[in-house]
């Protein structure tokens, strides 16, 4: 879509509304530039409204002449004037409705999603000078259309989101995004689609691939029909009593579209990731050649939102980027538990957003040095990096050749069997928490293992772990990663499974990571089947060979650390108390780790 023709059609498209009026676009020009402040509802006159802005809402098409009508809350600061030009903070998503982000939340009147309200609350967004607007995807709060789980059309919105936050009066014609979860992956989206109104991106913990979150090489997770009925609850919400006309009508769009909730549900059941479907649902291969400057988080034991592709979004994109990257789950920069302790371990992100924003929003060049990458590693130790990842070698290991039954039978790390129909959304998804800690021995009917030698100095294992293996038959493999100690205690701390769809060379990546090794340590290489727990396999029944096994990883040397600051996450001890195990009959090794 011509970018010019865009704003044309979106402020064109575009109807102002004021608490439950509606005022036509010609309205707003009239007022005058020395008004004190914008029309609308502040936040005295309704409590949901932040303090020290004014609510409005807006309409305007989708980018794809879909004729889908995209609703948007508008929030300007107070103690600026109605035509005071600002830059625009954005945030696009499922989550953004009225009466709640993921069901209802018991508000006794309408007004805009407190989703964000500690970002723009902890920023003194507003005293900065921002505008913050939230637009709901198709399908979802006051939007119509059907919801797409990122595909074409939620990709159109997200495009005509950013044209239409450009092109307003009010506008400095500068946009940055910001988000956690899946409206974090709308940013990624948004630097996808090469936007120049588009000048940063903050993405905390996104899905970076969307295939990933409902399969794994072919193999369905136990949410694979969970996560779109979930989303399909959220688009079903009903608006609040005193929504407007317009704004109810449009949040009942699926009572006369039921074609929507049963599509989403069919379409998310293709296992192929190669297939036209989830191609254009692949951000990171998307990303090629894209140039936004970037903040990214991710958890490297995320239990959500994995840290898969990653590294390949990161390879692609060519842009400024900044990240932190470390031992945690699914949250945000700024949040606490309660015993006040960060729970991605490192203090300042809001002071580090707003650097960001505030330097490629309004050229201010921050005062601060941050590192580009801060990133706690699996001793809770932060260093600072000028890229992720930063391998100083390569290796590819040559493994054992060994054999397995696909039966499915659990392992001695699986997590009871979860339902097989998960309701979970990204927002609030976890693999369930696998049972007590029990040994594992080195070679058993379902599975098998082999190792590294003994490390004689620190290693650290970065960036994406790969197999490749010749298969004598099919059915389904699963590979694990474990840190053993000299005394046998382990932790598996990667892992990632595959369908054996022909017998022969099978290859895949596992998840990215960031663990080091101590001296004496050795890396344990897991092969087996796949067992309950994090994925929905259907056993094969087969006995299969594995020969020709090569494991390729990115090396670094601890050595060369920068210490920055950064306590350790809270989270990471909980992952050492659920996945470590004690391993038996561990062997003297067949591989070398060598130095970093």
């Amino acid at each position: 879509m011509n970018l010019r023709h865009g704003m044309t059609a979106a402020v064109a498209g575009a109807l102002i509304v004021v608490g439950n009026l509606a005022v036509g676009g010609a309205a707003e020009a009239a007022t005058p530039s020395s008004a004190p402040a914008p029309a609308g509802v502040t936040h005295e006159q309704n409590p949901r409204v932040p303090e020290g802005s004014v609510w409005t809402e807006a309409y305007f098409p989708s980018s794809d002449h879909s004729g889908v009508q995209l609703h948007a809350d508008v929030l300007r600061p107070a103690d600026r004037p109605a035509r005071a030009k600002t830059p625009v903070i954005l945030a696009v998503g499922p989550y953004f409705g009225h009466a709640g982000q993921t069901g209802p939340e018991g508000f006794d009147r309408t007004g805009p999603s407190a989703r964000f309200a500690d970002f723009t609350s902890g920023t003194d967004l507003f005293a900065r000078g921002y505008t913050y607007v939230t637009v709901d995807l198709r399908g979802f709060g006051g939007s119509t259309g059907c919801l797409d789980w990122v595909g074409p059309g939620e990709q159109a919105d997200v495009k005509a989101a950013i044209q239409w936050s450009a092109s307003q009066s009010w506008s400095t014609g500068k946009v940055g995004m910001y988000g956690k979860s899946y409206d974090a992956s709308t940013g990624l989206v948004g630097n996808d689609l090469r936007q120049p109104a588009l000048k940063a991106v903050v993405a905390q913990e996104p899905v970076w691939n969307m295939y990933d979150y409902l399969f794994s090489n072919g193999v369905p997770r136990p949410n694979v029909t969970g996560t779109p009925n979930a989303y399909n609850g959220i688009a079903t919400m009903a608006a609040m009593p005193d929504d407007s006309a317009r704004y109810q009508a449009n949040a009942a769009y699926e009572a006369t579209h039921p074609e929507c909730l049963a599509a989403n549900l069919t379409n998310n059941n293709e296992p192929d990731p190669d297939s036209a479907y989830w191609r254009s649902r692949n951000l990171a291969a998307k990303a090629a050649g894209t140039n936004t400057p970037l903040f990214v988080t991710q958890g490297f034991i995320e239990n959500n939102t994995k840290p898969e592709d990653i590294e390949l979004y990161l390879d692609n994109h060519r842009g400024v980027e900044r990240g932190w990257l470390g031992q945690w789950e699914h949250v945000r920069g700024n949040e606490t538990n309660g015993q006040g302790q960060l729970l991605q371990g490192r203090a300042g992100f809001f002071d580090e957003v707003m650097r960001f924003y505030d330097h490629y929003l309004k050229g201010i060049r921050p005062q601060v040095k941050d590192p580009a990458y801060a990133i706690e590693d699996s001793t809770g130790a932060w260093r600072a990096q000028a890229t992720w990842p930063a391998a100083t070698s390569e290796l590819s290991a040559t493994l054992p050749d060994g054999q397995y039954v696909d039966d499915g039978a659990a392992s001695t790390l699986a997590a009871k069997a979860a339902p097989g129909d998960q309701q979970w959304d990204t927002e609030h998804a976890a693999d369930p928490a696998p049972p007590a800690a029990r040994s594992l021995a080195a070679s058993t009917t379902n599975s098998y293992l082999s190792w590294s030698k003994p490390v004689t100095s620190r290693v650290r294992l970065t960036a994406t772990p790969g197999i490749t293996l010749k298969a004598g038959a099919t059915g389904n493999v699963m590979v694990r990663l474990w840190d053993v100690a000299p005394d046998g205690t382990a932790v598996m701390f990667d892992e990632n499974v595959a369908l054996i769809e022909k017998k022969g060379r099978v290859a895949f990546d596992l998840k990215s990571t960031d663990w080091t090794f101590e001296v004496g340590h050795q890396l344990g290489v897991q092969i087996g089947t796949i067992g309950s727990g994090s994925w929905r396999d259907t056993p094969s029944g087969n006995t299969i060979a594995v020969t020709g096994a090569k494991l390729a990883l990115s090396r670094q040397d601890p050595r060369t650390d920068v210490p920055t600051q950064g306590d350790r996450s809270p989270f990471l001890d909980t992952y050492l108390r659920q996945y470590t195990r004690v391993l038996t009959g561990v062997g003297p090794g067949t591989f070398s780790l060598g130095r970093s």
